[in-house]
């Protein structure tokens, strides 16, 4: 019997998933005319090299969902578990040309039809003057006789995207990038397992199990496996799984031992309950660890499904310090900003202290600095997460254990909250409604307001600018200047204001002469950001 599927139509589900897609993000266009989504600030890649990658649709998140800053400039998608047109590649490869990228590198997943596609669109365009390269990525270490096709492209394509990625957002050249990754390419393998099929639009299932059958090794189109085992546990699936890519009698396995450093992919195929994907990384972990193996870095998800397949396949990828960085790169604009904020912070630290000397224990500036040396110790330990919703939510965690004191707890406030609006979206409005969020937290806990003399002053005089934002066509430098100027412009008022929240609002009015050291802080953080943006030239 035919599955069903909550579709328009079979033939148009493909389009129709992609529009989607770009419909609801505004950092993504679609190619008139093609099933092709790219990057709409295409203009912001003149000199550096362009990242296209793609494939058969049904793969979601991949590989759409990897287009973005340090990530891919652009995909091409073909209908369900097919792969794109060659016309469609070819356009998008002109497309990014014509925006003054120096170079372009094809990842491609090793199937038969991807190689072809996207073979004959690169020979097309190279006869064109265009600069163009093809990494093929196999990482399937299923087979233990490697077959004249080779090893299948799977899960491990991700980790590809990022490390090229993460070479091209630093402005390395196009035969760099392609001899970087294709070494990569030979240091991961991948593993899936199932519990049972999917099935394409229109079509039964790909395969059938018994109800205590599980298919081993399968790929990512439905297909079927090596072979079958018995339904386990999940520690006895993943000891095996394991087992089965690092054994050195597999000819397609990853050289992992005691001693190795990796990183690991737990990928959701597509049906698996978040429940299992939980109890399945918790195993792999334990496994990993019980065989001496260090885990660098653990991504636990759904990155690469095939539909709606209850199953996971495990990732492993050989990792040094170097590789590492490249993995876990964010924007260096971000950690900029961190550094500018903690140093201007701990430049203050005497000031503010000072300015709260006259309503407490004049305790403000030692614990911006507290604050600042956490975040800095913090950046050592490794590149911050490039989502800014992570980003902050990590940044509210740290001020929380680090900063101490009201402060801490509020920033730690404002930070949760903002992080909320970002998890969807990260354009300029949703940063606004982030900081609506934010001022929303600490008034509603802080039983602060405006007027009250607190840091609440500069941020909400911010805020209130940066509605702006929220604007078609915005621009970014130009409120955020405003902003400043408004918030410091707040922060020098709180000089003439009565104090109505925290500790100063315990003090005579007369005594307090000056700047509420805490909207003084806020604000220089304000001014830290922009002066940074302006020096990037965002």
């Amino acid at each position: 019997m035919t599955s069903k599927k909550l579709v328009n139509s079979v033939a148009g589900c493909a389009d129709d998933a992609l529009a989607g897609l770009v419909a609801c993000n505004p950092s993504l266009q679609l190619l008139q005319g093609h099933r092709v989504a790219l990057r709409s600030d295409l203009d912001s890649l003149k000199g550096r090299v362009a990242l296209l990658s793609g494939g058969g649709s049904g793969h979601e998140p991949a590989h759409a969902g990897f287009i973005g800053k340090g990530m891919l400039t652009g995909v091409i998608a073909g209908a369900v578990f097919t792969s794109p047109a060659v016309g469609s590649i070819l356009a998008a490869i002109r497309a990014v040309a014509q925006a003054g990228t120096v170079g372009t590198l094809l990842i491609v997943k090793n199937y038969t039809g991807d190689r072809l596609n996207f073979g004959l669109a690169r020979e097309q365009a190279r006869a064109e003057g265009i600069p163009v390269e093809m990494v093929v990525v196999g990482d399937d270490s299923a087979f233990t006789i490697l077959k004249k096709a080779g090893r299948r492209g799977l899960c491990g394509t991700v980790l590809i995207h990022k490390v090229a990625g993460a070479l091209a957002e630093a402005g390395v050249g196009l035969e760099e990038i392609t001899d970087r990754v294709s070494v990569v390419t030979k240091a991961m393998g991948t593993l899936g397992v199932s519990l049972s099929s999917c099935s394409v639009p229109g079509s039964k299932p790909t395969f059938e199990l018994s109800a205590d059958e599980v298919e081993l090794g399968l790929g990512i189109h439905g297909e079927a496996g090596v072979r079958r085992i018995k339904m386990a546990t999940a520690d006895e699936i993943v000891a095996l799984m394991l087992d089965h890519m690092t054994s050195s009698s597999n000819v397609s396995h990853v050289p992992v031992q005691s001693g190795s450093s990796v990183v690991l992919m737990v990928n959701n195929l597509g049906g698996l309950s978040f429940l299992e994907l939980g109890i399945i990384a918790d195993a792999a972990v334990r496994s990993l660890e019980g065989r001496g193996v260090k885990i660098a870095r653990a991504l636990v998800g759904t990155f690469m499904s095939a539909l709606e397949m209850p199953g996971i396949s495990l990732t492993l990828l050989l990792v040094d310090e170097p590789l590492l960085k490249l993995i876990g790169a964010a924007s260096k604009q971000m950690v900029l900003v961190l550094e500018r904020v903690c140093t201007t912070l701990l430049g203050l630290e005497e000031r503010l202290n000072a300015l709260d000397r006259a309503a407490g224990d004049g305790d403000c500036g030692t614990t911006h600095s507290c604050a600042a040396r956490a975040i800095q110790g913090w950046l050592k330990e490794g590149p911050p997460p490039a989502s800014p919703a992570q980003l902050l939510s990590k940044l509210s965690f740290l001020l929380l254990e680090k900063m101490g004191g009201s402060s801490g707890a509020l920033y730690g406030l404002f930070l949760t909250a903002a992080a909320q609006p970002l998890k969807a979206k990260t354009d300029l409005p949703a940063w606004s409604a982030a900081m609506d969020a934010g001022l929303e937290a600490m008034q509603k806990y802080g039983k602060a307001a405006p007027g009250d003399r607190t840091m609440l002053d500069s941020l909400w005089a911010a805020g209130q600018e940066l509605q702006a934002w929220k604007s078609p066509g915005a621009n970014l430098l130009q409120i955020l200047t405003k902003a400043v100027k408004s918030a410091e412009a707040a922060a020098e008022a709180t000089k003439n204001m009565e104090a109505g929240a925290g500790r100063a609002s315990y003090i005579s009015s007369a005594r307090l002469d000056q700047p509420d050291p805490g909207a003084v802080a806020a604000a220089a953080i304000l001014r830290a950001i922009l002066e940074v943006l302006q020096s990037q030239g965002a």
